[in-house]
């Protein structure tokens, strides 16, 4: 049996580790299937049970909003988290302005952390040392590979592991964010104008706000779903003020917080929400106009820095080489 796939190499004339891939492959691919009909030829009555245990379990979280979304990990992960306090908090602040809303999406991230800069650094560690020592037996591929290392290569393989391991988790973190903030901030004009439009046609301002979360499910996912959740929560019971506020949190974004704090003032002295809305979308298209001047503005200087890097050589070549050549030309004869 041991001989087998040495047999098989030579007759067909393919390497042993090949073989050993192929079948691996086949082997997940004819699990993947089979898990798949597993779960395709389903019951109707489970169908149906799901169905009913999924309703009641979107019920309980529609009555956990109240609650923090997002849970700091405790015991050995904590270690990986910032020491401060308020360093920890901007974390958590900034997983749910990513988006990231599940109560383990911060523990997952610390797991990632952990994971990506401590053991994977140490499993290449272990496998570069194995590799050197002929009485552990180890695959070819990796023997070649790891075997020739110097030690300098493999000291700075590790420490680029480890650093990328625990500095790539947040980079990815911060772009998302910024991301996410970028589409929240390019949807809000227009479901601010959508929620004036609403008010000045007679709903409420809630009923107004889901109706624009609703509209905005398929063209600004992110935005409807704030909206969507803040009302949620208002109608779990928690503050109007306390809500909005909450939504500026997630969200991280200036304009948020603007709209939050005009509608808690208009709402706690008695004015009109449709000339609040009104004055605030006014507002919101004239900074949106200064904001395009100001980078109109900015386009010249940076425009500099470019023509003059790519077009003073360039010049210097023209007025120049007329006269290096004649003097090339002089010094020859």
């Amino acid at each position: 049996m041991e001989r087998i796939p040495e047999n098989l190499s030579l007759h067909f004339g393919i390497s042993v580790e090949t073989l050993l891939l192929t079948g691996l492959g086949l082997g997940v691919l004819l699990l993947f299937a089979s898990v798949s009909m597993a779960f395709s030829n389903r019951n109707p009555a489970a169908v149906r049970m799901k169905a009913i245990n999924a309703s009641k379990h979107h019920d309980r979280s529609d009555r956990g909003l109240l609650r923090e979304t997002v849970k700091t990990p405790t015991g050995l992960f904590k270690a990986v988290l910032p020491g401060k306090d308020s360093d920890r908090r901007e974390l958590e602040e900034k997983m749910l302005q990513a988006g990231l809303t599940n109560p383990n999406a911060l523990w997952i991230f610390t797991v990632v952390r952990v994971v990506l800069g401590l053991f994977l650094p140490l499993g290449v560690a272990a496998l570069i040392l194995l590799s050197k020592r002929p009485e552990f037996p180890m695959p070819v591929f990796i023997s070649q590979v790891f075997a020739l290392m110097s030690h300098q290569n493999a000291v700075q393989i590790v420490g680029l592991l480890t650093a990328s391991g625990f500095f790539l988790p947040s980079a990815w973190l911060n772009r998302r964010t910024r991301e996410r903030q970028r589409k929240i901030s390019e949807a809000f004009p227009n479901a601010l104008d959508l929620l004036q439009i609403s008010v000045e046609a007679g709903l409420g301002f809630d009923a107004a706000m889901t109706r624009v979360g609703n509209e905005l499910a398929h063209v600004s996912p992110d935005l409807a779903f704030e909206f969507l959740t803040t009302q949620h929560e208002i109608q779990a019971g928690r503050p109007r003020e306390q809500a909005l506020s909450e939504m500026s949190r997630r969200t991280g974004v200036d304009m948020i917080r603007s709209f939050a704090a005009v509608v808690q003032q208009s709402m706690r002295f008695g004015t009109s929400m449709s000339e609040a809305l009104t004055t605030y979308a006014a507002e919101m298209r004239e900074y949106r106009e200064t904001k395009a001047q100001e980078m109109a503005n900015k386009l010249p200087v940076k425009m500099s820095a470019v023509l003059a890097g790519l077009m003073l050589p360039t010049l210097m070549i023209v007025t120049a080489a007329p006269t290096v050549i004649r003097y090339f030309r002089g010094f020859g004869s």
